[in-house]
């Protein structure tokens, strides 16, 4: 799908690497729970969901499925994968995977398809819970549907997140990591800040920076180890990020970056990394997400400016503070309606943690022991006054 390799190769490698930790984690599951009820003991059993509804998004194909293949099978469950049509074959090389290790046939099946089988899938009266990943509008489409059924599903959907620059931020140090955190797969990941939060009384100073930083990033062939930004996705999703910036220079945002598409690549769709400054928070580039290479930097007052307009905003699932104190910067995160966020050069999608949003990022979490717990239901069996059952 155009992700620059070194993004792509970093993400897939550590998703493969973390599987020890979470068949760990697995092993250590409570699934047989003692308690005092009102009469005798209480019986908590957790159980498997069931047969697993998995649809993932384009721009991470194989992190994406992984992400919901392995806890549904760690926790007992078979699982149907909807892979996106725009990297449809990228399941297939974890498919191979799947056969070779010799997994029981239909505990694993992936069956690749457009927005039909998607809701055939997420309507199919065998089917137990649908985990999805996606845009806001087809979630809320599949939560509707789930809901109808009074399915179980989990939604990871959009973001506008922001990364908040405190006035004691050390550009020298923590610079690269806003950059990092706002644009990586060129800006196609749901929890990138792209909303940078900057003090008024370092406005210039840090517009001057990053500006310079997002200019120096190489623009290129996805393939070659060197390349920081490659295509986007599709044609019509450059249609898209250029619609957007339109809209930024119509409601008076300034464009101190890019805007165009980069000369010399013809083949693809690309579109130059982009920063927009004097951006006021309502305007449409503030508030919706664009899926590409803009950052729109946002002047505030103080802390309780920053926290207001990192807030104001539908969405609230990544976020980032920087700060040469991070004790401040926790305090400060703590205050964001947000799934997640990251203090400095912490790792970013919940650093291992629950993974998931607020507000219209999504409902449920993934990863961590809140992500197990959506695919295991809970059954309360009581005991007769006086009698423990066995636990083991």
């Amino acid at each position: 799908m155009g992700a620059p390799r070194k993004w792509i190769g970093t993400g897939t490698a550590r998703m493969i690497e973390s599987i020890d930790t979470k068949v760990t984690a697995a092993q250590a599951l409570p699934l047989r729970d003692l308690r005092d009820g009102t009469a005798g003991k209480v019986l908590v059993l957790r159980e498997p969901i069931g047969v697993v509804g998995a649809i993932i998004p384009w721009n991470a194909p194989v992190p994406m499925l992984l992400a919901k293949l392995i806890p549904a099978l760690l926790t007992g469950c078979t699982i149907v994968v909807k892979p996106p049509p725009e990297s449809p074959l990228s399941a297939y090389v974890v498919a191979d995977a799947i056969h070779e290790v010799g997994f029981p046939e239909g505990v694993v099946s992936i069956v690749a398809g457009d927005r039909d089988v998607g809701e055939h899938l997420v309507a199919h009266p065998l089917v137990d819970k649908i985990a999805f990943t996606g845009s806001g509008a087809a979630g809320e489409r599949v939560g509707a549907v789930c809901g109808s059924l009074v399915r179980s599903v989990t939604l990871e959907l959009g973001g506008k997140s922001a990364a908040i620059l405190l006035d004691d931020v050390d550009l020298d140090a923590q610079l690269p990591l806003v950059v990092a955190n706002a644009l990586p797969n060129t800006g196609q990941v749901c929890f990138a800040t792209t909303r940078i939060l900057v003090p008024s009384t370092r406005y210039d100073e840090v517009v001057e920076r990053l500006v310079a930083a997002v200019a120096r990033l190489r623009v290129g062939d996805p393939r070659d180890p060197a390349t920081d930004a490659g295509p986007l996705v599709a044609s019509r999703q450059r249609e898209r990020v250029e619609g957007y910036i339109a809209s930024g220079l119509e409601q008076g945002a300034r464009l101190a970056l890019g805007g165009g598409r980069p000369k010399g690549l013809e083949k693809g769709w690309y579109v130059e990394p982009t920063v927009f400054v004097d951006v006021d928070n309502a305007m449409r580039i503030a508030q919706e997400e664009i899926f590409g290479p803009v950052l729109a930097v946002i002047p505030y007052q103080d802390e309780y400016d920053a926290v207001r307009l990192a807030n104001d905003s539908p969405y609230g699932l990544g976020g980032a503070v920087f700060t040469s104190d991070p004790a401040r910067g926790v305090e400060v995160a703590a205050r964001i309606r947000t799934g997640t966020c990251v203090i400095n050069d912490g790792a970013p999608a919940g650093g291992g943690g629950p993974f998931g949003g607020y507000k219209r990022s999504g409902l449920g979490r993934e990863y961590g022991r809140e992500g197990w717990d959506t695919y295991l239901e809970v059954k309360s069996v009581s005991m007769p006054p006086g009698f423990e059952p066995d636990l083991s």
